[in-house]
């Protein structure tokens, strides 16, 4: 089943969640000299017109990036280093365009580190396919749960993976239990950073649930809602992000930000992180 397309979704608040956070880990885990291996399970394109078609049909955006863009002067820490990057990736002034996560984690790239991305969906992977051309990137078109467990265990000393499904199929929760379960095993001190919707249903439990009994450990949660579930509006009302072995300070670093952001998205919205499983 591969009828999602994220372009419908660029920029919305999920997005600026997800990102700011990948964006905040990226840069604490570049602190360090040591090579790195990106891995983007799920990548999708690089770059989203917030102008095009799709972006226009549901304009999510402007409840999401909108309103921090334009309250950007005001930012600090790392909302304020996401901004700028978000800036740099304008080809003019205004916000015209949204990164997807390809364009986040390549903008990070130094010579050591590597950057693998995988999508399965035929239109989305011709639009990654025609991004510019860097030979630290590789483009796969394939199944990208599959695919990490190919190239796992890495040459790099280090290993952060981004692994954002669309949850078009239910079974995807179970899925991504087994699949964290396996690279917890095979590569222990690997970063790997989950995004999961927070729908009406609660699908997203036996996902962390299911973690429960995995073995694993060092798990930081990090939910932002939107809207109470079953208000007004159907849908996705909130955004979650599970991080495997965070690098030291990325918990205050997101929780500094996501407060600046929920204060500009306004009441009810809500962040609220912890430890799911701790050390």
């Amino acid at each position: 089943m591969l009828a999602y397309q994220h372009a419908y979704h660029a920029g919305n608040f999920a997005d600026v969640h997800k990102h700011l956070l990948l964006v905040t880990l990226r840069d604490r885990l570049l602190r360090k000299e040591s090579a790195i291996t990106y891995i983007d399970t799920h990548a999708g394109r690089g770059h989203y017109p917030l102008h095009a078609e799709e972006a226009r049909k549901l304009q999510e955006h402007r409840e999401g990036v909108e309103p921090i863009w334009r309250a950007r002067s005001a930012a600090s820490g790392a909302l304020k280093a996401w901004l700028a990057q978000l800036a740099e990736a304008q080809p003019g002034n205004d916000l015209t365009h949204y990164p997807g996560s390809p364009r986040w984690l390549s903008a990070g790239l130094r010579a050591q580190d590597r950057l693998s991305l995988f999508e399965l969906h035929p239109g989305e992977f011709g639009h990654l396919e025609r991004a510019d051309e860097d030979a630290r990137v590789r483009r796969v078109h394939g199944d990208g749960l599959a695919g990490l467990k190919r190239l796992l265990p890495v040459a790099t000393p280090r290993l952060c993976v981004l692994i954002d499904p669309s949850y078009e199929l239910k079974e995807e929760y179970r899925d991504l239990v087994a699949t964290l379960a396996w690279v917890g095993r095979k590569a222990r001190h690997a970063v790997v950073a989950v995004w999961y919707p927070l729908l009406p249903a609660g699908r997203h439990q036996e996902l962390l649930e299911g973690l429960k009994n995995t073995g694993l450990r060092k798990v930081w949660r990090s939910e932002v809602r939107l809207r109470e579930p079953g208000a007004e509006r159907h849908g996705m009302y909130g955004s979650g992000m599970l991080v495997l072995n965070p690098p030291w300070g990325l918990d205050q670093a997101v929780e500094e930000a996501m407060s600046q952001v929920t204060a500009i998205w306004g009441a009810p919205a809500r962040h609220r992180a912890d430890w799911w499983l701790p050390e």
